[in-house]
């Protein structure tokens, strides 16, 4: 009488799966192929696999045996296509194995995926997460994020279009989705575009769940990716979903993980290609703060920091009062002497009354941290020096930050 099982399967040392090799091999030829290679081998008729990093791990596995045992038939939903999807292209369960095969019945679903609902292509990306890599290599991202870029590349709408009232759950977001995820500057004018914009578009918090490859995905397929980023309400995207990150607890250390890097670059682009034009001196600073939590290239943030140089004379004392706890300091006293520089080598003597204006900004500043005991005379030197002599009708300034900077000292 022959044995039930004939066949273990192990999958990524998580579970062992005790199947009937006749009926597994019906489906997957990838699978089947494997095991005829074994019992060559080996010359044995019960047989031991282990599959490493299969696509959802046991789960995955657990899916492929319900529809196998089911004479191939099994219910296909938005929630697990992805993952069925991966499973039957990693495992060859194709025509070359039986004519109703897996990837035939996932790919027939995936025919429908421009009539999805937007709940439904968002927990289709979420559930890819698990399995990115086999998603992304079999082209079932690109696929999924395309239904998301084809609304804004069909889009001939821009942002000023109003926007709903409702909350994202409420609202019909397949309708209205590329009127508002992407703008189109033609025929509005940068103060136009800065007073009408609205701060957070519906969809930002639909999409900050997503983990930070789907973004980045996300922006690589719409042609937004890095310096290529020059749409802002994207980039007041990325900056919304880069500030939940950075404020969340679990995230110990945002600046080594190379997950959120291309994200924060893209997101300054962003920034640096609307410029002054959109953002206040104290939003680029507030936008330097974000992007430098997860590191930046020093292209990238000399751009972003000229930006915010040449705007200097609009920053107060708050503005300046930048923590650089990570570099032991207090205060970050080598942003603020980098950006005086650059101040003045973008307005140089043309602009006397706006230097004069940064002059007294910096000698506030200079009294401001001379109290604190961690700040090196050398960068207390260095900020003092860092404006030419045009800056200051008098050195009252300096004087009393010189003596609150000796009496902590001597303390």
């Amino acid at each position: 009488m022959p044995k039930p099982c004939d066949l273990q399967i192990n999958i990524d040392g998580q579970q062992i799966f005790l199947l009937k090799e006749k009926v597994i091999s019906k489906y997957c030829g990838g699978l089947k192929k494997l095991l005829n290679h074994q019992k060559r081998r080996c010359h044995v008729k019960e047989l031991g696999i282990r599959i490493n990093d299969f696509p959802g791990g046991p789960e995955g596995f657990e899916l492929v045996s319900r529809f196998c045992y089911s004479n191939a038939k099994i219910q296909i939903t938005v929630a697990n296509v992805s993952l069925l999807h991966c499973c039957a292209v990693y495992l060859g369960m194709t025509e070359e194995s039986f004519s109703n095969n897996l990837l035939q019945q996932t790919e027939t679903f995936l025919e429908r995926i421009y009539h999805w609902k937007w709940n439904d292509i968002l927990a289709s990306l979420k559930s890819c997460q698990l399995f990115y890599a086999y998603a992304d290599g079999y082209g079932l991202l690109e696929k999924i994020i395309s239904v998301l870029a084809k609304f804004v590349q069909n889009s001939d709408s821009n942002l000023l279009t109003s926007s709903p009232s409702a909350s994202s759950s409420s609202s019909s977001p397949e309708s209205s989705f590329a009127q508002r995820f992407s703008f189109s500057s033609k025929k509005t004018t940068p103060e136009k575009i800065k007073s009408s914009l609205p701060r957070k578009a519906w969809w930002f918090d639909d999409l900050a769940t997503l983990p930070p490859k789907i973004i980045e995905k996300l922006f690589q397929t719409i042609g937004a990716y890095k310096a290529d980023n020059k749409d802002l309400i994207l980039t007041r995207f990325l900056l919304h979903y880069l500030k939940n990150i950075a404020t969340q607890s679990k995230v110990v250390n945002c600046r080594n993980s190379n997950e959120y890097a291309a994200l924060a670059e893209t997101a300054a682009y962003g920034v640096i290609s609307v410029g002054k034009e959109i953002f206040s001196c104290r939003g680029l600073l507030w936008v330097l703060r974000i992007v430098s939590k997860f590191g930046l290239s020093r292209d990238c943030r000399t751009e972003l920091e000229k930006l915010i140089g040449g705007m200097l004379d609009q920053a107060t004392l708050d503005d300046l009062l930048v923590s650089g706890h990570d570099m032991g300091v207090y205060y970050d006293v080598n942003l603020v002497i980098r950006l005086v520089r650059l101040f003045v080598d973008i307005n140089g003597s043309d602009g006397l009354q706006k230097v004069k204006r940064v002059g007294r900004l910096i000698d506030t500043y200079l009294r401001e941290i001379s109290p604190d005991h961690n700040l090196k005379i050398s960068k207390f030197l260095g900020v003092a020096e860092c404006l030419p002599d045009t800056a200051r009708d008098c050195y009252d300034g300096v004087y009393k930050a010189i003596d609150i900077y000796l009496e902590v000292e001597i303390v």
